[in-house]
């Protein structure tokens, strides 16, 4: 795959997470992986056709901990790195790696290399770990290259034998090791005796533009989940909260809600204060239809954005994304329903 005479460089990159752990014996207790061993540790990773070197954060975090400020130093690594590596293979807590994942697809405007985030349900010292193949195959495929350049130039998530689009990605299980899926977008390779590379679903920037990287992120979004019981009293709440500039809500099936005059007026009453209102499903697959049932058609009225079949977490990290770039009220909008990095349907 890669040209003769060419040898990928990747860089890792430790955040945190389970996957950077391994167990001191006898005490079972876990202390984080050394990363400058890796090879050691690892000598697989010797008949990868790529030199790898290794950067971390200088205090691992806990992947529920991931916030703003952690992408964009995520970013920033990136970005200067980014003319000495072929790829970019990011270590990170599955709690939270497709937000991670979203977000930095947004961030990375022309990206032309991979980014592949990975991670593991237990530690890399484990007997029964997954971590060795998650990484070993994260960093092989970060190394994919041909005459054309970089097979993978997007931002991606590998678990369990499969490559994802990261941001179509969301955490499943927090058993299995499959612990990830993309409900609405089909799987890039797939991990067997071979690399199975589906070319027609890889994301191709064609622009072949110089890499901009935003790290201003505006996280002045929230979540609303609708259920049955609801109250005026939680929806004031949430829609008048301190700061507020976008609200996800989760709709039911094809993105209908109740049609309460009170619950109606809420939302019309929000976004004539200049309110972001993203529709989006809170099934697992699927999308929103507004207009398609009489109970989402009010919504459609009421100037609610739609979210089509992006998932919760792409649809909060790039609301947090065209916040931080300060885009008009009319813009947000129109750009917020167009696909940016593949993280929704077209139409």
């Amino acid at each position: 795959m890669r040209p003769q005479g060419k040898k990928g460089n990747i860089l890792l990159i430790y955040t945190g997470g389970t996957i950077g752990m391994m167990k001191d014996y006898p005490s079972g207790a876990l202390r984080a992986f050394d990363f400058d061993q890796l090879l050691t540790k690892i000598p697989e990773l010797h008949q990868l056709d790529c030199s790898i070197e290794s950067i971390s954060f200088d205090q691992p975090i806990d992947s529920s901990n991931m916030n703003p400020g952690y992408w964009a130093k995520l970013a920033d690594i990136i970005e200067k790195n980014y003319d000495r590596f072929n790829g970019f293979v990011v270590l990170h807590g599955s709690d939270t790696m497709s937000y991670t994942a979203s977000a930095l697809s947004f961030m990375l405007e022309n990206l032309a290399k991979p980014v592949i985030f990975t991670g593991s349900q237990l530690p890399i010292g484990d007997l029964r770990t997954d971590a060795k193949e998650n990484l070993i195959t994260a960093i092989e495929i970060a190394s994919l290259c041909d005459e054309a350049g970089a097979v993978v130039q997007e931002v991606c998530l590998y678990f369990e034998y499969k490559l994802y689009r990261g941001n179509r990605t969301t955490k499943v299980n927090a058993e299995h090791f499959r612990a990830f899926n993309s409900p609405n977008y089909p799987h890039l390779i797939e991990s067997g005796v071979q690399l199975n590379i589906r070319y027609p679903y890889l994301f191709r920037n064609n622009d072949r533009k110089a890499l901009v990287v935003y790290k201003e992120m505006d996280p002045n979004v929230g979540i609303l989940k609708l259920f049955p019981g609801l109250t005026k009293a939680l929806v004031d709440a949430v829609l008048h909260s301190t700061g507020l500039k976008a609200l996800v809500l989760e709709t039911f099936g094809a993105g209908n809600a109740p049609t309460d005059v009170w619950f109606d007026k809420a939302l019309k009453e929000a976004v004539d204060k200049g309110i972001h209102i993203i529709n989006v499903t809170q099934c697992s697959g699927g999308g929103v239809v507004m207009g398609h049932y009489s109970t989402s058609e009010h919504l459609r009225k009421n100037g609610l954005i739609n979210g089509k079949d992006i998932t919760t977490e792409s649809a909060i990290t790039k609301a947090m994304y065209l916040l931080g770039k300060n885009v008009s009220y009319e813009e947000f909008r129109t750009v917020f329903e167009v696909a940016l990095r593949g993280e929704m349907r077209q139409n």
